[in-house]
């Protein structure tokens, strides 16, 4: 059998005919109030992809560079290295930004936000060497993020007004943000790991969050050069998005993005048919249903449906979140259901 790393790419190449990877996420909630349970699951399955701790230097995993401060997945607020303050109520969940950098119409105060440089320090000679000792699938350890970025510097319905009336100074902004974004791809590209990442929470229940147009316009260019950048050093591009996102699918698959993590429940699962052969869908199980108040033949029968839409010798990699409200027994369904089909 190949490796987790093997598997993977043949996964994403559709060259796969072993068993589908795997890949549990995990929401600080999981770990708090169901320890052991987590632990069964993932003696049981353990993952075929991770994510290289991030920063790796010559002394070991040091945090994240900066200067955050608090805990984000604790009650009380946090600082991230960008400067935006999140506010949470609840312990295990990250929060919301209540203030933004940008609180000017016209974007005249940008000068007010510090691109957090120093997240870009990373020894690459310590990254080569972990991922050369491992043989798992290893996603890059930070990630662009323009759209929600952008959401926590300016505020969410701030920044979808500016998106209709385009201030002046809000593009140079958005240049400054994406520029940071490429770089920051750059720098992991040139490292050893398997893949990088980005991504933005972009769809509604029903639909996408802002006009297809104007994501078309400034956004997709963001995710094209992305992608070029890490495909031009043969890295793997992995993006993930809440929401309904059948909206851009194909424009994802024209960008050249491998792998997709969305609810695909939310979407529908058979609406996505065309797309087989064309992009592996890294997960995800229904969490807003099926996993906190289905039965285990519900995730036994959700697994099939996404077997038999979506795989094709890859397309699929099997993974669901255990976050909030989950029923622990309903997560082991779901690896237990994949691994059933081998």
């Amino acid at each position: 059998m190949n490796s987790s790393r093997e598997l993977v790419k043949r996964t994403l190449e559709f060259k796969n005919n072993e068993r589908v990877p795997r890949h549990l996420w995990t929401l600080p909630w999981a770990e708090f109030t169901y320890p052991d349970e987590l632990a069964e699951i993932r003696a049981a399955f353990p993952d075929d992809i991770i994510t290289m701790p991030y920063p790796l230097t010559a002394e070991g995993f040091t945090g994240r560079p900066g200067d955050p401060e608090g805990e984000p997945y604790e009650k009380g607020t946090y600082l991230d290295v960008w400067g935006c303050r999140f506010t949470s109520i609840h312990r295990g969940v990250i929060g919301e930004v209540k203030q933004p950098i940008i609180t000017d119409d016209d974007w005249l105060d940008d000068k007010n936000l510090v691109l957090p440089e120093k997240v870009l320090d990373i020894d690459k000679a310590a990254v080569n060497k972990f991922c050369k000792e491992n043989d798992k699938f290893i996603v890059a350890g930070d990630w662009a993020r323009p759209f929600e970025r952008l959401q926590f510097i300016r505020g969410t319905a701030p920044l979808y007004m500016d998106l209709i009336l385009r201030p002046k100074r809000m593009l140079a902004t958005f240049e400054r943000v994406h520029d940071f974004y490429c770089r920051l791809i750059k720098t992991w590209a040139e490292t050893d790991v398997d893949a990088v990442w980005f991504m933005d929470d972009w769809g509604s229940q029903k639909n996408l969050l802002i006009d297809p147009k104007i994501w078309s316009e400034l956004f997709k260019p963001m995710y094209r050069d992305y992608a070029e950048i890490a495909h031009k050093q043969e890295k793997k591009i992995f993006m993930h998005s809440d929401g309904n996102t059948l909206g851009i699918i194909p424009e994802l698959i024209e960008i050249g993005i491998d792998a997709v993590n969305t609810q695909i429940f939310c979407i529908g699962v058979e609406k996505l048919k065309e797309f087989k052969g064309h992009m592996t869908f890294w997960g995800e199980m229904d969490r807003q249903h099926l996993l906190p108040h289905g039965t285990l033949a519900d995730i036994d029968d959700a697994v099939k449906l996404v077997r038999k839409t979506l795989w094709d010798n890859g397309g699929c990699i099997a993974q669901c979140e255990f976050g909030v409200a989950a029923n622990p027994k309903n997560v082991y369904q779901v690896f237990e259901s994949w691994n059933s089909g081998y």
